[in-house]
Parts: structure tokens; sequence; C-alpha cells
């Protein structure tokens, strides 16, 4: 056997190797390496740089993302079909006075209408030029709104101007493939009173709105006879204008007739045009009178070399001035180039007759619709009713546009993507747009005539909602629109929501159809629900999330004013209620009750909308269940002090409003320093309590009826109801407590007290919805409910008409100490709910 070869130990020679032989295999102890600091730092340093930047571009991608939600459209189905309001699919509704911002006008329900409307000015006055155009409390007209107005064929309007008044009456003929022909008939009478008889400037104007084409047809010289016109939505139409006339039968009276043709940068300009375009090198000169100098449109030089930033396609721009002495009569035709077997022409005699069987059918229905004369109501009574519907109907808007609206996450304003809106507007003068809050009220009446208006409007609104389920609180479509909305008020931010008062119709569309289920009527109804329950699901959801309160259960409007410094106490326009007090410091502890009983009616109605379909109702259900819970809704909002129901938050009441100091350096002008402004001075630290005033939303539990028939607080509100001292009034219910002491005070310098104190339709509307509710309920305050009922709602008539009867105009609010109108007029937007408390219908 070989020997085996040892491993050399310490102490051993070892052998030496030759060059061609191997090292012999053995471990050997390695240096340790060392750790290069620098560089690890630096691959450190890398890892992170690219983790920030992807963390950067992540970030920014998602704040883009979050950035484009507010201008992303609901995905879900529309709730109305692109066509819906076009003439092909709803003729008879296609042409309207759907101008309300004007006088007297008309345009058809698309986007870039062919518009038409008068102007009007009374020559050799006190005042150099006195055009009017748009609606303008500044005119300080006498009197003006529809007298009738069914929403679809006919209208009859009377505008009472200082020793003058003008009826404007339309009547609409279906025909041809455009929606037909109509006929516009203005009346001018003096008034008896007038010393002579005044020479007036009517001016009739087409404009096509940045689509189609106009042509002027003359004759005798200046005298526009007619315009041809064309557009898509409208084919060919012919604009006729008649001479005017004494009377019916009678020949054409002396006129001067003036015209301008011109283009338009845009429906907003149109007044400014045409006083541009004035001059008073003209002469009157009648038969038998003195030649007189009158002004009349002339000649318009468009501004040269616009801004290239602002450059806006240019429209076509068609103006009629007639000149003649009262009293006289005028139509202007308009035909439909696809109507071809038009039996007669609209007017004269054959617009007469027409006229007066569109005001017998209106009369029949009004009276089967609302029932007043056999309720005993007066004639002036009566006339007062439908008048206040008319103007509601005649206030209806068709408006398109962009509205402009911001997030959080925008540093900058965006556009909302266009769209339409079919709505009534609370004021023809100074709210000539859409309000979501107010919408809600508007079609609790119109519900009743029509139906179908009321499905086309919350449908409008409804489709507006972006995919968060936020929809613009104010809706200012247009240029037009926008001209008359101050800057401040023009952006709308996605955080900030309204009350949902569309519940409030749609409720009422829901007994109308459980009461004619069988009836093929329903089924319109039903269709249209289907359609928009994806959408209200997560408008409902919407204000499920974003509006909720510190504690469960709780509701919270957001938008309140920030600047605690300059308000006597913030506004909360959000809440619709503007000035009404809530919390003097407004934090993220702020519960307001009147948000938690919107939400009760709203997932209440949402429960039955969904079992209605066949959809799941469960959720709705709960929340409806709780939201309802009386024992909870007291636990979070009744005040033991107050003896009410109330807000809660960081609040003082000893809070006032004092000159603002500034320091003049002795020797110094004052004038170069800035002038005192009125601040808030608070005496008192601000804690966490109730808000204890009184008004309109203590009354909110009861006024939506999530109080149960025998809830002990019914006793406590019914007393505060009819204490003359807290909110009773011979006129109506006062929205703040007389002994609150915020109670008629201003919140600014600048800015007179509006919630605090005055009475208002709308809320008192639903206090007598409710006592009718009570009152017809089985429980401890049935009969006091009743006698409040037919006690306020007598009051609240007789105020309104009595104010209608003397000033000419329904208005905003009344004053709770002498009942008189104030604030916007003509105001009848929810105001007109005084036809339904006449009517009783709720």
């Amino acid at each position: 056997m070989g020997r085996q070869r040892k491993r050399v130990v310490t102490g051993e020679a070892v052998p030496l190797l030759r060059k061609d032989d191997k090292p012999p295999a053995f471990h050997r102890k390695e240096k340790k390496k060392k750790v290069d600091i620098g560089k690890v730092f630096i691959n450190i340093s890398i890892g992170l740089c690219i983790f920030s930047l992807a963390w950067f571009f992540y970030a920014l991608h998602m704040r883009s993302s979050l950035a484009k939600r507010v201008v992303t459209l609901h995905p879900s189905p529309r709730v109305l079909d692109a066509n819906s309001s076009s003439a092909p699919v709803s003729a008879e509704r296609f042409w309207g006075s759907y101008r309300p911002q004007v006088y007297f006008g008309m345009k058809t329900r698309s986007s870039r209408s062919i518009v038409t409307g008068m102007m009007w000015m009374r020559q050799f006055a006190d005042m150099d030029v006195n055009l009017r155009h748009t609606c303008e409390q500044g005119d300080r007209l006498q009197g003006y709104g529809w007298l009738m107005h069914d929403g679809l064929t006919f209208g009859v309007q009377e505008i009472r101007d200082n020793d003058f008044t003008l009826t404007t009456e339309f009547v609409k003929r279906m025909g041809g493939d455009h929606g037909g022909d109509w006929t516009w008939r203005v009346t001018a009478k003096q008034h008896s009173s007038a010393p002579q008889a005044p020479v007036l400037s009517l001016m009739f104007y087409t404009a096509t709105d940045t689509q189609g084409s106009l042509e002027a047809h003359l004759e005798d010289g200046n005298r526009l006879a007619s315009v041809t016109g064309f557009s898509e939505e409208l084919g060919n139409f012919k604009i006729t204008f008649r001479k005017p006339v004494t009377g019916e039968l009678s020949s054409a009276k002396y006129a001067t007739y003036n015209y301008l043709q011109t283009v338009s940068p845009g429906l907003e300009k149109l007044t400014d045009i045409v006083k541009q375009s004035l001059n008073r090198r003209f002469i009157y000169s009648p038969p038998s009178g003195e030649k007189r100098h009158y002004i009349a449109v002339d000649t318009y030089q468009p501004p040269h070399q616009p801004n290239p930033a602002d450059t806006r396609k240019e429209s076509d721009f068609v103006v009629h001035q007639v000149t003649v002495q009262m009293p006289f009569q005028i139509e202007v035709l308009f035909e439909s180039g696809s109507f071809h077997r038009r039996p007669n022409q609209l007017v004269g005699s054959v617009m007469t007759q027409e006229l007066e069987r569109r005001k017998a059918e209106f009369d029949s229905k009004f009276e089967k619709t609302f029932g007043l004369e056999s309720k005993g109501f007066s004639q002036s009574q009566v006339k007062f009713g439908k008048a206040a519907l008319s103007n509601m109907l005649g206030g209806m808007g068709y408006f398109y546009g962009e509205s402009v609206v911001q997030s959080v996450y925008n540093e900058y304003p965006l556009l909302y993507p266009e769209g339409a809106l079919f709505t009534a507007v609370p004021s023809r003068s100074f709210f000539p747009r859409g309000f979501l809050w107010d919408e809600g009220f508007h079609q609790l009446l119109l519900s009743k005539w029509d139906p179908q208006v009321t499905r086309e409007a919350i449908a409008h609104w409804i489709d507006l909602m972006n995919m968060e389920g936020w929809i613009p609180r104010e809706q200012i479509l247009g240029d037009e629109a926008r001209s008359k909305v101050p800057a401040e008020f023009v952006v709308q931010r996605n955080e900030n929501a309204n009350p949902p008062t569309l519940f409030l119709a749609l409720q009422q569309l829901i007994e109308q159809l459980s009461s004619h289920s069988e009836e093929p009527a329903s089924r319109p109804t039903l269709s249209f629900l289907r359609r928009l329950f994806p959408r209200l699901k997560t408008w409902f959801e919407w204000y499920n999330t974003t509006q909720t309160g510190s504690l469960p259960n709780s509701y919270r409007w957001r938008g309140r004013d920030r600047d605690t410094n300059l308000f006597l106490n913030p506004k909360t326009l959000t809440s619709g209620l503007d000035d009404y007090p809530r919390a003097s410091h407004p934090s993220a502890d702020e519960r307001h009750v009147d948000l938690r009983c919107w939400m009760a009616l709203s997932s209440g109605i949402m429960a039955s909308i969904a079992r209605l379909l066949g959809e799941s109702h469960r959720d709705f259900e709960l929340a409806h269940q709780v939201l309802s819970d009386n024992d909870l809704l007291n636990d979070l909002h009744w005040s033991e002090q107050l003896g009410a129901f109330s807000d809660f938050g960081n609040h003082t009441q000893a809070v006032s409003l004092q000159q603002d100091k500034v320091y003049v350096p002795p020797g110094q002008p004052r004038h170069q320093f800035p002038v005192a402004r009125l601040v808030r001075s608070v005496r008192r630290a601000p804690k966490l309590q109730y808000v204890n005033a009184l008004g309109y939303v203590s009354l909110f539990p009861f006024l939506l009826h999530i109080l149960t028939p025998d809830s002990p607080k019914l006793e406590h509100i019914f007393r505060d109801m009819r204490d003359s001292n807290k909110l009773w009034t011979p006129y109506g219910l006062r929205s703040l407590s007389k002994a609150d002491p915020l109670y008629m005070k201003r919140n600014t310098e600048h800015d007179a007290p509006y919630w605090r104190g005055p009475i208002w339709i709308n809320v008192n509307y639903l206090a007598v919805r409710a006592l009718h509710h009570y009152g017809n309920t089985d429980g401890p305050h049935r009969e006091k409910a009743a006698a409040l009922y037919q006690e306020l709602r007598t009051n609240l008539i007789n105020n309104v008409h009595r104010q209608y009867a003397e000033t000419g105009y329904v208005w905003e609010q009344y004053n709770d100490g002498t009942g008189r109108g104030q604030g916007s007029h003509p105001f009848t937007g929810w105001s007109a709910l005084t036809v339904l408390m006449m009517a009783e219908q709720y």
C-alpha cells in the first residue's frame, strides 16, 4: 500500500517546488476588504432619487387625475338623449320664450339658437336715451310679467312703463319639420293720466348667435319689410314685420322706419351695439304735427382689430325700428320654410281667434288643476294665481355654455364641459339663471301643471353631474348669463353643496305615479326614474360622503366664509340661507340640523324610488331609519337652553361690528391712509356649544316631517311659531326670532340683513305643508297644527296677493313688520308657491 502524504504542520520544513509543479492545495487567510462608504452613499442617494422621482411623477399623475375629476362628466348614460330638445323630437317645445332675462324675446332649445327680441325707447322724453331691453330693476317699471302663459303654445304679458302699457302676446302654430310658425303682437296704450299720446320706438331684432345667416329685405327706401335666413336647426325661414295699425281692422298708421344690419361678437353685446348706433339726425314728421328730431339706429362700426385672444365668431344682427304714436298695434310673423301647407297666415283676425281659443283652454285647465274659483277666491285673487303660475312658466330658460369650476387640486379655475340647461329662474331681473336649490321649489308648482316640464328640467340638472356626483349649484351658462353675475360668484367649487330640493319634486312625481299607476300617463315618469336612478345614487352618495360631520350621522355644510374678521357671522351661502346665524367661528366640529334633515328626506325618497324600480333599497332604508330616529336627532341637535333644535359648533354670541382703528401719524394727511372699516369684535371667546339662534333652521325637523306626530318637540315648535315676539307675524313666519341678538343686524357694513328677519315664501310654504301634514295625522298635536295651518295659510295668501295688487310684483321676501314686498322683483320663483297654498296642494 502506498504511503499517504501528511499535512505540513507548524515547525516542519516546506519542500521546495519546481517550476512545473502546482502549488499545494491549502487554505489561506485573506485580508478583509475596506468598505467604500462613499460608493454606498452614492448608491443610496441614487436609489432615493429614483424613488423620489417615481413618487413625484406618480403624485403629479394622481394630482392631474384628481384635478380632471371636477370637469369629467358622470359616466352613466345621460337621462336625456342628445337630441331630446330638437325640433324633430320635441316640436311643440322647440320655440319658446326661453330668454327670461329680456322683457320680450324668443329662441329655440338649441345650443346656438337664432334669437329674437324686442327693445323699446320713449321719444321726446326728458331722458336722452331710455332704451329698455334686458329686465332691470333700475328701469323702475310700474310692473311687468306674464298674465297668461301655458308654457307651450302662447303667452300674454303686460309691461307698465311710466305713462303707457305694452301688451306683448305670442301664439305658436305647429307645422313642418322645424317647430312651426309663431306670431307676436305688441299693443301700446297710453295711461289716462298722460297729457299727450307718447311716441314710442319699438326695435324688433334677430341675431344668429354664431350659427346661421340672415338677409334683410327693404321696401319703400329704408323700411325693413322682412328678414330671411337659414340655420341648421330651422332650415329656411322668414320673419315679416307688419306695419303698425290702430286696431285689427284699421289701416296703417303714420310711422317712420329705420334699420340696422351689422355683426355682433356676442348676444350680451346687443344692447350696447344698438346704443352705439343711435343717431338724432332723423325727422319725425306726422301729417298733423310739428317736425321733430328723433333718435334711431343708424350705423355701427365694430371695434377695429379686436384682441386675438378674445376673438369669437361674429353673429349676424338685424334690427327693425318703427317709431309711432300711441295707440297702435304691430305684428311680427315668423314662418318656417318647411311648413308647406299652412291654411293661412297667423295674423290679424286669425291670430285673434287662435289667441282667444288658447286663453279659454288655459282658464279651463287652470281651474281644473288648482280649483281656485271653486274654493271661493275672488276674481282678483284668481287672476293673481294665473299670473304667478304664468310667470314661472314664462321664466323657463334654455341656456347653453360652460360653468367655471375649481377643486382643491386645481391651481386655477377650469371650464366645465359645455352643456344645456332647461330651468326656471328665480327672478328675470336679478337672478336670470339656474339655481339648484331654487329649482326643486319651482318644480313643486310646475309638476302640477305639466309633469313633462318637471321631468325635463330635473333631467337637465342631473345630466350636468360630474363623475364625483357633484352638480355646480349655480349655473351661469353662456355669455349673456355671465354678463349679469359679479366675478366673485362665477367660480363654482366642487366641495360645496346646496340643499337637494330636487328630491321634493321627485317625491311629488312618485306620489302622482302611485295615484295613477295603472294609467298610460304614468309610463313616462317610470321610464324617467329608471334612467335617472344611477346618477341619483351617485348624487346621494356624494352628499353622504362630502358633507358629513365629525360625529356619526351628523352633517356640516362646506363653503362657509372663512374671513371671520369681516363678518358679524360668517355666511353659509351653500345652505341656501346665506347669512342665517350659524356658529360664530367655523370649524370641522359643526353640526347643521337643516342639512341632516335634508339627508333624512333624501334617503327616504331614494328608498321609495329604489323599491319602485325593483332596485336594492335596503341601504337607503337603513340610512332613513337612522336619520329619522327622533332620539338620535334630539341627542345631536336639541338645545335645552333654547328649547329648540339647533346647530352645534364653536360659538359665542358676544360679537359685534366696530370701527377698525387706523393709525395716522401726526402731521400726515388722513386721505392717504385706508378708510376705516367695520370689523368684528369678539368680547368673549367661543366654545363648543349649541348655537342659540331661533328661526327657520330650528324648524327643519318639523318642516321636512322628520318628527313623529307624537313628538313632544312639536309643542315647543308650535309655541315658538305662534309667538309674535319670536317668529309669528300677520304676514307669515319671520326667518329669525325677533328676540335673537342678530335679528335684523347687518353682517358687514355693506351687507344688509337677508335671512335675519324677513319673511320668505319657500320656507313658509314648507311650514304650511308641514302643518297640513300634522293636522291630518293622528296625534296629540293634530288640532293645534290644523288651527295654525288655517291661520298661517290665510296670512300668507292675503299678503302676497295684496302686495301684488298694490305694487305690480311678486317679491323675493316680505317685511316682517309691514308685510311690504322687498328685495328683487319680480320674483316669481319660489314666491309663486303661493298658488299651491291657495289650491291646498302639497
